[in-house]
């Protein structure tokens, strides 16, 4: 809870500030994600394909310097049944442009679960995240993410084991 308050404090305090230009947009993506369990789990654990929306405010405090927001929808875990952990999350993440097409940026990222198998697994994760993205045209961009969790996702209470997400997503989006 200390770590969803730090972030959101962190938010508003850069948000605040002045922006020189403000762009909104949409992003879809398609997930490669698993979980890495501790101790290792004692079944097969494979990878989940899933997919990812989200709608996102860039803030253009410079020409170089960007501070990224987004909420996302993301379909995340491992492939079986019961591992599968569907998100609400918000990534921020500020972006430094190498060039005028290519950017690359870093941050946290807080989600909250919203899967039906809910048992057994907490209800927010922490995770951090990078990522690269080119502009095609002066709206259109293509990215790639990694997002590494952060934080136990199951229930402490309820188990002795760890497992935290990781998360490859490749994604298209436009920006307004």
């Amino acid at each position: 809870m200390k770590k969803l308050l730090l972030a959101s404090l962190f938010a508003c305090f850069v948000t605040i500030g002045v922006s020189q230009e403000i762009k909104y947009g949409v992003r879809g993506a398609l997930n490669i994600s698993n979980l890495d369990f501790d101790p290792d789990a004692t079944f097969e654990n494979k990878h989940r394909n899933g997919f990812a929306f989200a709608g996102f405010v860039d803030f253009g405090f410079s020409e170089e310097l960007t501070l990224h927001t987004e909420l996302q929808w993301s379909a995340e875990g491992g492939k079986d049944e019961d591992l599968r952990a569907d998100y609400i999350q918000m990534p921020i993440m500020l972006k430094l442009s190498a060039s005028e097409r290519l950017s690359f940026g870093a941050g946290p990222q807080i989600a909250l679960k919203t899967w039906k198998n809910s048992d057994g697994f907490s209800t927010f994760a922490f995770s951090g995240v990078v990522g690269a993205e080119y502009m095609i045209t002066d709206e259109l961009f293509i990215d790639a993410r990694y997002s590494f969790g952060l934080s136990n996702i199951l229930d402490e209470d309820l188990t002795d084991s760890e497992a935290r997400n990781h998360v490859m997503q490749f994604g298209f989006g436009i920006k307004i």
